[in-house]
């Protein structure tokens, strides 16, 4: 759902009043910018000894051995193109095969990034948006259109889609697990609903925990720090029989809250959260195996709200967040090119914000097939159902949707990969076949065509179309929110407004055909390039649509109601580059770039609808650097460089930022690890609230500590 970001931020404004660098309709104009005469603190004696660290390398040379006991150094980069990945075609390839912009985010990237949350590990991603709003809130999306409710990206974990049907996007702060665990995170950059379905329009991120037989044995890890106040985790993974294993997690964190941009005061949006679960994997006689797991978690979100309706004062709030999932997957190998799998899952998530409260109840059920009818065909097809019960609650009145509400979701696809040459060209082709409640029957079909020249090189073309359904949240939503402030000849003085926000029944899927291009190469055996460039057209979408206002005069002191309807008023192009690279300098010192650039050509929007700044809500430019260096066999040493280019709908501007994570093994079931986290600066925004107003925040330098013991 598009929102007009001036609407919100001038709802804060009126509540506040101006802030610096604020025009009177409360959107920020000031560019802030990244200042070199940044003040490092107290975090200047870290620097210096990782400064000091690498100036003495060389001296520790001769006394690292031949094989690192870092796997991340010892992995070639021709190792890394072979890395396997299921998301592009829902069954293994090699990531250096498949015809889509594709990032791998492995178990050794987590833990030497020092990251603490999923949407952290994200911000490695060429081509992903990842801001933090408030210590519990991210805006996450892919080529565009982010915010806290962005609703063109799909996730994923292990297989189990986790968006919610109020918004048709990701609450991440419930989306999280023990990160030890997770193998490894696929992202694809572009259209995937051909085999994902609705929804997967800008964008896939698959979350993949490890096998029960790759986490045996204990894990123990905790620590804290200035913001990231206690965090601790254990596991323990055992063989349960003949081919069974199993583990156990149980994961703590309590962070604290960021600050406000302007005192630098900690604000009241710390997180508070505990879950648990298990996995079970079983390999069953005749080439079958099952797998079982499932997780429970229990949160505690601190808001503060800034006059978020007409009428509401400010406040501090706790929300109670609560969830539990149960997945069981089944799979039958019949040979090496041909198996079936079915897989069901139930998911429950019960949320009570202090404006809207929610209850969901989701069963799903999904069949797949994959074989080789010939020499040159690899089929992959299935068939799903979705089922989804809400319901809905509104403790202070402002917000109207219906009270309950059932979603079903029917769905097939099918894709071929056709060799045209082998070991040369291939052909992928497919579509998926979807009904839903609100706009009836989509097709979403696609073509790819993948050349590889030489095993060093490959190029990949595709078109796709792809679509985002309605949500609960667009069909049927009523909302008065606090407007800026409008002239009505002859009155002297300006008056107040309400925007009175409506949705629609009527409303059609937002459409993308989307076009790309790829290349990866390995010019060099140390070295590797992977390129994508992308044309997306965007047509339907959804924005708002101004009605004529009107005075209200009863009111005191009186103001004006504006009508604002939800509508397909909206059409946009946008264009983007994304480039990653992998060095590896030396046996012991790997760096790893990103850069992103990201273009909207043009929106176009019937008269009366207005887009909101959805071009300056997405930084243009984003560079990543990323040196992972083994200094001695026990001491590691990572250093994460960033550049964000400037958000001009929040006045946000650009800024660099650095993280650090220094790790001793003592021994080698132990590790120490001490990590800075936004060491160039005091505190820094990076992205505003938007559509419910709650308190801005900026990202403050951080520090905190962690000991991890495996046995």
């Amino acid at each position: 759902m598009l929102i007009k970001t001036e609407l919100a931020v001038a709802a804060s404004a009126m509540a506040n009043g101006p802030a610096p660098n604020q025009t009177h309709s409360g959107v920020m104009r000031g560019a802030e910018g990244y200042s070199a005469s940044f003040r490092l603190g107290w975090l200047s004696p870290l620097l210096v000894f990782c400064a000091l660290l690498l100036c003495t390398r060389p001296a520790y040379a001769a006394d690292a051995p031949e094989e690192p006991a870092v796997d991340l150094t010892q992995v070639s980069i021709e190792d890394l193109m072979k890395v396997i990945v299921t998301s592009v075609s829902k069954g293994e390839q090699k990531l250096y095969d498949s015809a889509a912009a594709v990032f791998v985010i492995t178990q050794d990237d987590i833990r030497r990034s020092g990251v603490t949350s999923i949407p952290e590990a994200l911000r490695m991603v060429p081509g992903l948006e990842v801001a933090r709003i408030d210590a519990n809130k991210w805006a996450v999306s892919s080529r565009g259109f982010n915010g806290r409710f962005a609703s063109k990206m799909l996730v994923l974990m292990d297989g189990r889609t986790v968006y919610t049907p109020l918004f048709s996007g990701v609450f991440w702060d419930a989306q999280d697990t023990m990160l030890e665990d997770i193998e490894r995170i696929e992202i694809i950059r572009g259209p995937g609903a051909t085999l994902w379905g609705a929804n997967a329009v800008n964008g896939i991120i698959n979350i993949i925990t490890k096998h029960a037989d790759d986490a045996l044995g204990g894990l123990v890890s905790g620590g804290g720090g200035t913001n990231e106040r206690a965090f601790g985790s254990v596991r323990y993974g055992a063989q349960l029989g003949a081919g069974t294993s199993g583990r156990v997690y149980l994961k703590y964190l309590l962070r604290g809250g960021l600050d406000d941009p302007q005192t630098g005061r900690e604000e009241h949006n710390g997180w508070d959260a505990i879950r648990g679960g298990f996995r079970l994997d079983s390999e069953l006689a005749g080439s079958n195996s099952l797998t079982l797991q499932g997780d429970y978690y229990r949160e505690q979100l601190k808001e503060t709200y800034l006059n978020p309706f007409p009428g509401v004062a400010s406040f501090d709030y706790t929300t109670p967040v609560s969830g539990a999932n149960l997945l069981a997957r089944w799979k039958r190998t019949f040979s090496d090119t041909a198996d079936m799998a079915w897989q069901l899952y139930y998911d429950r998530t019960d949320m009570k914000y202090a404006v809207i409260g929610q209850q969901s109840n989701t069963l799903d059920l999904d069949f797949q097939n994959h074989f080789k009818p010939g020499g040159n065909q690899d089929i992959v097809w299935g068939a799903g159902y979705r089922f989804t019960h809400g319901k809905l609650s509104y403790p202070l009145g402002q917000i109207l949707l219906r009270n309950s509400q059932d979603d079903k979701v029917y769905s097939a696809f099918l894709q071929d990969n056709v060799t045209l040459m082998p070991e040369r060209v291939q052909l992928i082709v497919g579509s998926k076949f979807e009904h839903n409640d609100y706009t009836g029957f989509e097709i979403q079909p696609n073509a790819r065509l993948l050349w590889t020249p030489n095993h060093k090189q490959t190029v990949w073309l595709s078109v796709s179309r792809a679509v985002r359904t309605p949500s609960i949240g667009e069909d049927s939503l009523s909302l008065a929110m606090s407007g800026p402030q409008v002239s009505i000849p002859p009155l002297p003085q300006p008056l107040s407004s309400q925007l009175l926000l409506t949705g629609s029944t009527d409303l059609k899927a937002e459409e993308l055909i989307a076009y790309e291009i790829g290349y990866r190469v390995e010019p060099v055996k140390r070295f590797s390039i992977d390129a994508a460039a992308f044309y997306n057209v965007y047509r339907r979408l959804n924005i708002y649509k101004q009605g004529v206002p009107v005075p209200d005069f009863t009111s005191v002191p009186p103001s004006v109601v504006i009508p604002m309807q939800l509508g397909n008023f909206g059409r946009a192009e946008t264009c983007g580059v994304e480039l990653s690279t992998d060095l590896k300098a030396l046996s012991w010192w790997r760096v790893r770039g990103a850069y992103t650039l990201l273009r909207l050509l043009s929106t176009k929007s019937e008269p009366g609808a207005s887009f909101e700044d959805v071009g300056g809500e997405n930084p243009q430019h984003q560079v990543s650097l990323r040196s992972s260096m083994d200094l001695t066999r026990d001491l590691d040493l990572d250093l994460w460089l960033r550049y964000v280019d400037r958000l001009s709908a929040f006045g946000i501007g650009s800024y660099l930022t650095l993280d650090a994570r220094l790790a001793w093994r003592p021994v080698k079931e132990l590790e120490l690890a001490l990590v800075g986290q936004n060491l160039l600066h005091d505190r820094q925004r990076e992205f505003m609230p938007q559509f419910i107003s709650t308190q801005p925040t900026a990202v403050p330098r951080s520090v905190y500590g962690k000991v991890s013991w495996t046995f």
